[in-house]
């Protein structure tokens, strides 16, 4: 099992900005893939930005140039720098561990962490 901790979500004005910090811990050998997801109500959970082992990067294409994704392997910790924030950037964000389970895919999330950007 893998266990994700959060932190750094909150309250800001519009363009302001926030880091996202996401901590694992337990079984995170052979873990491939660290990221983001945001999730408002009434919709389906979408991927904000992930960083695959190696180091490349994907992003959701509306917060490009605005958000930055990196990871400590040291700390086994991936965090999300949001700048110039966006009222549509409120969310909640949950921090996302892909590793290989066996032969299978396996996917762990955190508790998630709410986002609110005031216009």
């Amino acid at each position: 099992q893998v266990q994700l901790v959060e932190s750094g979500g909150g309250l800001v004005q519009a363009g302001g900005s926030l880091r996202l910090s996401c901590a694992a811990s337990g079984n995170i050998g052979s873990i491939n893939t660290m990221g983001w997801y945001r999730q408002v109500p009434g919709k389906q959970r979408e991927l904000v930005a992930r960083i695959i082992t190696g180091g490349s990067t994907n992003y959701l294409g509306s917060v490009k140039g605005r958000f930055t994704i990196s990871r400590d392997n040291a700390k086994n910790t991936v965090y999300l720098q949001m700048d110039s924030l966006k009222p549509e950037d409120t969310a909640v964000y949950y921090c996302n561990v892909r590793k290989m389970v066996g032969s299978l895919w396996a996917d762990y999330w955190g508790q998630g962490t709410q986002v609110t950007v005031s216009s």
